[in-house]
Formats: structure tokens, sequence, C-alpha cells
């Protein structure tokens, strides 16, 4: 998952050699996310995630985007082909991330939510990276990109040493209505209704908590003071949501998948309509609730992969793992680029308000969810 994020992590250093319109900036991120989608629609298209062997389709996958990524520092980063090497690294992660949940599932025995919630934590830590690296400064921008393509070839060729944990049903034929599988049986439909609403809330915070703290550190606090304290606090909140997906998955595998889900987007959905109020308020304050919000902002996440491979038709399981994340990649576009028309209209104050819409949502899915007979699939019949 390095190669994902390897990119925003050295956009600052790289810019102080490279001189970068904003535009380039922006897409050096955007064009990651947009590969993606494209990828899973693919993969959902054709069924890949179930027609091919997970492990191999992993491995090639990851050694894919190794290359691209691999390739950037020997490119000149303002051209139109650093932004396609980016495209082809997030479309190669449709490769792995839904495959990765895939070939976890195949191990779960009554601890599927830990066995998720392991690989959303993973994905969460490389998220919070780049707050990191941006913290600590001076990092040789080539050198880690080539250390990100290092650190994929190493997971694309340990995957084929990972046996799974019970044979696979055979490979589904072709077909286009594949890909529907999430919206065509109820329970399957309200748990992406739920996993939906919960993108709609994560990746806008994850995208702009960061320029929050900025402005909120900036007014209060004099030029100068605590340098570098707001990209500490941005790694500590993103990087806690890696504790929140593995207690959550643990608390979801004794309690159930839906009291957890609801639980951790009532607390999300709190933090996002009440952090506003705490702009250029007390630091300890700020944090805390900050802290808070990262860890259940991310905690929901792996159960809702979870449900979908408790669901699902196992022939389909891949399938429909990457149609749970293409539809909530899809939705996180337009989230992230609303925040900053939320702060024009209305302050930092307010901003992240409306995405308190998302946890609502998912609540009344999941309570409703709850309520469907074929719920008791869910954690052992958990719910």
């Amino acid at each position: 998952m390095a190669v994902w994020f390897s990119a925003s992590a050295v956009v600052p250093v790289m810019r102080t050699e490279f001189p970068m319109s904003g535009l380039m900036v922006s897409l050096l991120s955007s064009s990651v996310q947009i590969g993606f989608v494209v990828g899973t629609i693919v993969s959902a298209t054709l069924s890949l995630a179930d027609r091919i062997e997970p492990r191999r389709f992993f491995m090639l996958a990851a050694l894919a985007a190794a290359i691209a990524t691999g390739l950037i520092p020997l490119l000149w980063p303002g051209t139109v082909w650093t932004i396609l090497l980016r495209f082809v690294t997030g479309a190669c992660m449709a490769g792995v991330y839904p495959v990765g949940m895939k070939i976890a599932s195949t191990w779960a025995q009554r601890d599927m939510g830990l066995l998720v919630g392991l690989i959303v934590g993973a994905l969460t830590l490389g998220t919070a990276l780049p707050h990191a690296f941006s913290f600590l400064g001076g990092v040789d921008w080539r050198l880690t990109l080539w250390i990100a393509a290092a650190s994929a070839v190493v997971g694309g060729l340990l995957v084929t040493r990972v046996s799974l944990g019970r044979p696979l049903p055979p490979a589904p034929p072709l077909s286009l209505r594949n890909a529907g599988i999430n919206f065509q049986y109820a329970p399957l439909r309200l748990t992406n209704f739920g996993y939906l609403g919960h993108m709609w809330e994560l990746y806008a915070m994850w995208a702009w908590i960061g320029a929050f703290f900025q402005a909120s550190f900036s007014a209060r606090f004099n030029v100068g003071f605590f340098a570098g304290g707001a990209e500490l606090l941005a790694f500590a909140t993103i990087g806690a949501g890696a504790v929140g997906s593995v207690l959550a998955g643990l608390l979801a595998d004794r309690i159930g998948r839906t009291l957890t889900t609801i639980a951790a987007m009532l607390a999300s959905g709190s933090c996002a309509l009440s952090i506003g109020f705490l702009f250029n308020g007390p630091l300890p304050l700020l944090a805390g609730v900050a802290l808070l919000w990262g860890i259940t902002i991310v905690a929901d996440s792996a159960q809702f992969s979870a449900s979908v491979a408790e669901l699902s038709p196992p022939e389909l399981l891949g399938t429909a793992l990457t149609v749970q994340v293409c539809a909530g990649f899809l939705l996180t576009t337009l989230s992230i680029h609303l925040v900053p028309v939320f702060v024009q209209w209305w302050g930092w104050k307010y901003a992240f308000a409306p995405l308190a819409a998302g946890p609502i949502i998912g609540i009344a899915a999941m309570a409703l969810l709850r309520r469907h007979p074929d719920a008791t699939r869910l954690a052992g019949g958990r719910r």
C-alpha cells in the first residue's frame, strides 16, 4: 500500500526542486484515486477478482504498481507522464486492496472483522505517512519513491508464499450482471449504503484535517510556535484510525457488525459536527476530539467489508468487495472537493458539519440491516 500515497508524501520536497503548478500537484494525488476507481470498474465488470487466482492477481498488480512508482524519479515530475504513472498505480491497487481482503477472508474463523480490520489499518497508516514525512522534512523524494516501490515488490512476492485458508469456489462465468451483485440483494444493498455514508465522511476528513489544523494553529499561536505541530497532529489523528480498525474488528466479532458500525458512526458524526467549534480553541481539547474522530471515523470501515464478505455469494466475493470500494472511492471525489467550498461559505467552524450526513445515512442503513432476517449471517449470528 506504500505506493498509493508515496507521491503525496514527497510533493513538498519535490516542489523545491521542480516548480509545479497547483493543478499538477493536485493531479499527483487525484490521479491515483481516479485510477483506482477506473481499475475497480474494469475489475468488477470482468469479475477479475473471482476469475484470476487471487495471489497471482495481487502479485502482478503490486509489481506493476512498483514499476510505475519506480519510474517517476527518472522523469521530470511535472509532466503528463508522471500523472499517467500515478493513474496506473491507482488502477493496480484494484488488484491489491479488495483482493487482499478476499485472501484474508479465506482464513476467517469467527474473526472476519479482525482480519479485514488489519488490512484497513495498514491502509490507514499509509494515509498518515505523508504527514509524518512533512513533519520530519528533508526527505530525498527519489529515495522515498524507490523505497515505496521496493516495498510493493516485497509485498507482491510475499503474497505468493501465503496459502489460502480454504479452497475457493469455481470461477464464475463472465457476466456483466455480476457487477450489480451489491445492489440486487437487500442485505448487501444496505451494507453498501452504510459504506457509502462512511466514505462520504472519511476521505474528506483525511484530505482536509491537516489544513484545518494549520489554519487553527495560525490563528491561535504566534508565528513559529510549535513549528510542525499541525503536521504532527494530522499524522496522529489519521494514524490513530489503525488502532480503531483493529479494536473495532475485535469488538464486532464479539458483539456484532451492525452494533459496532452504528456506534462508530454515531461517534464520528458527532465529532464532525463539533470539531469546528474548537477552531482556534484550547489545544488539548482540540487534540482530544481530533484523535477520537481519527479513531472512530475508520473503525467501521473494515466491518462493512467484512459484512460484504459474509453476505455475498462465495463465488462472487472478490467482485462484491471490488464494487463496494469502487462506489465508495467514487463518492469521495465529490466530498473531498466540497470541503473547501464549505470553508469559503461558512469558514472552518462549520466546514466539516455537512460530513455528518454520511454517518446519519449509514446508521439508518445498518439499523435496517440489523432487522433483516439474513443479518444472522453476520459475525456468527451476532448481527
